[in-house]
């Protein structure tokens, strides 16, 4: 696997989970937590928020790693 992907999969991962723990923290109050993680509607949002992360943020990330990369050099 190459370092970009592997970039892109760890920063991914960690913005989707990040992202859907605060979510659902933030939805606390409406709805207690064991009911938010049973419903479909959870899984979907953790999907979105999974790709978003691999493909957008990870690849935008990476590409701005490699610009500041080819700065110091």
């Amino acid at each position: 696997m190459s370092e970009r992907w592997k970039y892109q999969l760890k920063t991914g991962i960690f913005w989707g989970l990040f992202m859907i723990i605060f979510m659902t923290i933030i939805n606390w109050r409406e709805k207690p937590i064991m009911t938010e993680v049973t419903l479909p509607k959870f899984y979907v949002k953790l999907a979105i928020y999974l790709i978003v992360g691999i493909f957008g943020l990870g690849y935008f990330n990476w590409k701005a790693l490699k610009k500041q990369e080819d700065k110091k050099e």
